[in-house]
């Protein structure tokens, strides 16, 4: 799924498998298909668990290339629901007319 976006700015948004011991990089996956290697530019600072969110760019190794992430807290109890937020995007990317999100460049 990654190599249609090498090269290109992304979003994803996964569970945490496994944080490398070095902490310059872990693992994402949903537990069905979906999963993916996350480089850092830095050691993570603080403990990495439960969904997370990266923005990034996807290498030729079809790495994602952080530059960011955010921790996608669970409050309350309720926890994050990777299966809707699946379907939601299959409803974005089917009918992109009438989600007409991109990268505006102005020249």
């Amino acid at each position: 799924m990654l190599s249609r976006y090498i090269s290109r700015p992304i979003c994803f948004v996964r569970r945490v498998e496994k944080v490398h011991p070095t902490g310059n990089s872990f693992s994402l996956s949903d537990g069905d298909w979906s999963a993916a290697s996350v480089e850092l530019n830095e050691p993570l600072d603080e403990e990495l668990s439960g969904v997370v969110e990266v923005l990034g760019m996807v290498s030729n190794k079809g790495t994602i290339m952080a530059s960011a992430y955010n921790i996608l807290r669970e409050d309350k109890g309720i926890p994050f629901n990777l299966e809707l937020y699946n379907e939601v995007l299959k409803v974005i990317h089917d009918f992109p007319q009438h989600y007409p999100f991109g990268i505006a460049t102005s020249g």
